[in-house]
């Protein structure tokens, strides 16, 4: 462990989690808004559903650590909307134990701490024409559809709602560009640039937007080491430093 301690924020799911620092993704871009905040931590696994989450989740959230999260952002469902394969076996897991799997993540979670932070991400659409292009004859059959997709992800809102838990709806968000089958994924799945700045100005919203103290959003949590320095550069009248802990110029896109 390095120091100082700062919030960790834990990204929990499946490939567009594990993925999420590659393409100029989601998970990149928070932990360059969030550095000198907070840690971004990975705990990402392809192609993982629900179920196989509920059965680690006493490994990668040990109610007994002595530093628990301060936010978690969850995403399963993808993997869990494919259509049931004829031998019973591959990723589908049905609406309702989709539900209750998430379910019973969320309780985890909570327990952890009182002051625990929770995210869900809901599942995002997928370009269909796109997935039956790339599907390589190296897998048996495989069913995603978008109709699929909104169900679980209509699922993964309503059970927020219940828990009171904050959520983004990505199906939603991702479909609101005009552009989105061809600008928001890499192989109609997995997310392009694009699609992961999506996600993350959503992410920031909902953190914008909670009424939780402290706050988490990034302009609202201390940087860290940011006291003024003579060590710090010199302004032209050759007797000033100025800070540059707070600097973002070099961000392409300046987030709210």
């Amino acid at each position: 462990m390095v120091g100082p301690q700062r919030p960790q924020f834990v990204l929990f799911g499946s490939s567009i989690v594990q993925i999420s620092y590659s393409n100029g993704g989601w998970g990149a871009i928070l932990s360059e808004i969030y550095s000198r905040k907070a840690d971004i931590l990975l705990r990402g696994y392809y192609g993982w559903n629900s179920r196989r989450a509920v059965q680690v989740l006493d490994q990668v959230f040990p109610k007994d650590a002595t530093v628990q999260p301060t936010l978690v952002i969850v995403y399963f469902g993808g993997n869990d909307s494919m259509g049931p394969h004829s031998s019973g076996l591959g990723p589908h897991v049905p609406l309702p134990e989709y539900i209750e799997n998430m379910r019973k993540i969320a309780t985890h979670l909570k327990g952890l701490s009182e002051n625990i932070r929770i995210i869900f991400l809901s599942c995002p659409p997928v370009d269909e024409a796109r997935v039956r292009e790339n599907t390589s004859s190296y897998f048996s059959e495989l069913v995603r559809t978008n109709e699929l997709c909104r169900q679980y992800s209509k699922a993964c809102i309503e059970l927020c709602k219940e828990m009171n838990l904050k959520f983004v709806d990505l199906w939603t968000a991702l479909q609101k560009r005009e552009d989105w089958l061809t600008a928001c994924f890499t192989d109609g799945i997995h997310l392009a640039e694009e699609g992961s700045k999506i996600v993350v100005k959503e992410i920031l919203k909902v953190l914008k937007e909670a009424e939780w103290t402290p706050s988490l959003h990034w302009k609202s949590m201390p940087t860290e080491f940011s006291e003024d320095s003579p060590c710090d550069l010199v302004l032209a009248d050759g007797k000033t430093t100025i800070n540059s802990s707070e600097w973002t110029y070099h961000r392409q896109i300046q987030w709210d």
